[in-house]
């Protein structure tokens, strides 16, 4: 059982990075610091994406729940709504790709409204 929750928490913290990658530059319209976080983390969940790299949540994940004796990903809340967005069955390799080039537009368009704001000093 304690294997199963700290795999159900790797999860959460796997999804809560993904939210982190994708909307994570918006902090740093409120705090000055926020890019030096977002942007590795942003072209890490940009390489994975792009160039197929593989998450290390992912690895302690799995190995968490096969410790635990899990065979899958059922039974629970985590694995009814959380999993899927994570681990989508639908996947291909050109979804990746797509999911990686509007990661990097986002995140562009975002950084760039901050920086026009830094030029005017409206921003911090």
């Amino acid at each position: 059982m304690f294997y199963r929750i700290l795999a159900d928490l790797v999860a959460f913290v796997h999804f809560a990075f993904i939210v982190f990658v994708i909307f994570g530059g918006l902090l740093a319209l409120r705090w000055r610091w926020a890019p030096w976080v977002h942007a590795p983390a942003a072209v890490w969940g940009t390489g994975v994406e792009l160039f197929g790299f593989f998450c290390p949540l992912t690895t302690l994940e799995n190995s968490l729940r096969r410790v635990s004796g899990a065979a899958g990903y059922s039974g629970g809340f985590m694995e009814q709504y959380l999993l899927p967005l994570i681990y989508p069955d639908e996947i291909t390799r050109e979804i990746q790709m797509l999911l990686g080039a509007v990661l990097v537009v986002l995140n562009l368009v975002i950084y760039f409204v901050i920086w026009r704001r830094f030029r005017t000093r409206k921003v911090w």
